[in-house]
């Protein structure tokens, strides 16, 4: 049974599905990433009960990748993820959460939440997102236009002739 969160400084994701989508390996509605380890961290981990699996290499002069499927669960305690930018950091929602899927990452670092369940006399360890820090990254564009308002935010003048 593992009791202790689990902190993972500057992690390398993928199989980003943030928004939930069904596909091939995923149901619909089940948000998730993995998170890929380091053979000797893995083995630490598989030791410690965290459910670790490894992913085969296309090229068979590479090593299988360790990693841990992380799901992302909105309900009674909810992430809190961040994006960071130059601007600053933004908390996202269970709405705008989908904004990782295809989201340039530079750099994250999480905490995951054990949830440890046992089933039919089988027992494991669910690893969920408890919080997150994505920083993005930005080009020389998004820098230069980062203070024109959106156009879509910008209230309505009453006054206007075309209000009339």
């Amino acid at each position: 049974m593992i009791k202790q969160t689990l902190s993972v400084k500057n992690a390398k994701i993928a199989f980003r599905n943030f928004s939930g989508n069904a596909g091939k390996f995923n149901p619909a509605g089940n948000r998730n990433f993995c998170v890929f380890f380091d053979e000797k961290d893995a083995k630490d981990l598989f030791a410690d009960g965290w459910n670790i699996k490894t992913l085969k290499p296309r090229d068979p002069e590479d090593k299988e990748q360790p990693y841990l499927q992380v799901a992302v669960k909105y309900g009674d305690y909810p992430p809190r993820i961040f994006i960071i930018t130059k601007k600053g950091k933004t908390l996202l929602s269970e709405e705008t959460i989908a904004l990782l899927d295809f989201a340039e990452i530079v750099k994250v670092d999480l905490v995951i939440q054990p949830s440890n369940w046992s089933v039919n006399g089988k027992t494991g360890v669910k690893a969920y997102a408890k919080q997150m820090f994505v920083i993005l990254a930005e080009d020389d564009l998004e820098t230069k236009y980062r203070e024109v308002p959106d156009a879509a935010s910008i209230p309505e003048e009453p006054d206007a002739p075309w209000n009339k």
